[in-house]
């Protein structure tokens, strides 16, 4: 999803809901050359990134609403199971918009809780298969806890300095990337591709196959 919607032809949401078994892999990519400025951004300023000495850092943005996000939750995640031992990958949600921030500021505290890997695609569940809207503090907060969390612990994390400190930060980081929607992915603090840039997001992949293979050469 975009600020301005995201325009997919109807073989890219074909290749969407087949999830990994349309995943591209590094050869593919590397079998063609893909255009800066058309597949992809090179960033005038470099993003700030977080990925330890020695590795290519890839981030990924995205939206718990967007449906597109949703779609390419699966492919994201098998993409990520088989990504080179010297790549860090990390997510970033987006907040384009102050409704954006109680989504924003889940995921952070989430990830705080060590909850994830348990309940990252339960968000995605609720709000797409379950018709949740899950876009106000309060609506958060009793999601969280029907999940099992203490939901007085889920609230002190949600308001903490580090949850506030990390969601400014996000958004902080999708203005370095120039984010003008979602899903959308960041290698090496460097470059920027997205749906709409590459035609579709298992294109988007092969791009940041390439992408990650240039900025190995640059270190």
């Amino acid at each position: 999803m975009q600020r301005r919607e995201f325009s997919f032809s109807a073989a890219s949401a074909a290749v969407a809901t087949l999830g990994g078994s349309a995943l591209p892999n590094l050869a593919q990519a590397q079998a063609k050359a893909f255009k800066d400025g058309e597949d992809y951004l090179t960033l005038d300023k470099p993003a700030p990134t977080e990925a330890p000495a020695g590795k290519v850092e890839v981030v990924e943005f995205f939206w718990y609403s967007c449906p597109h996000c949703n779609a390419f939750e699966p492919q994201f995640e098998a993409w990520v199971k088989q990504a080179p031992k010297d790549v860090s990958v990390r997510r970033v949600p987006v907040s384009f918009r102050p409704d954006f921030e109680p989504q924003q500021r889940l995921y952070y505290v989430l990830e705080a809780m060590g909850k994830v890997e348990e309940l990252h695609k339960k968000v995605f569940a609720a709000i797409h298969m379950e018709k949740q809207a899950l876009n106000t503090p309060e609506l958060v907060a009793a999601w969280a806890e029907k999940q099992g969390l203490n939901k007085a612990k889920f609230v002190e994390m949600y308001n903490s300095f580090s949850v506030t400190t990390k969601a400014r930060k996000a958004t902080q980081l999708q203005d370095f990337y120039k984010v003008d929607g979602v899903p959308a992915l960041g290698v090496a603090g460097r470059y920027y591709t997205s749906g709409s840039l590459a035609q579709s997001m298992p294109r988007a992949l092969q791009v940041t196959d390439f992408l990650i293979a240039q900025a190995r050469k640059t270190k």
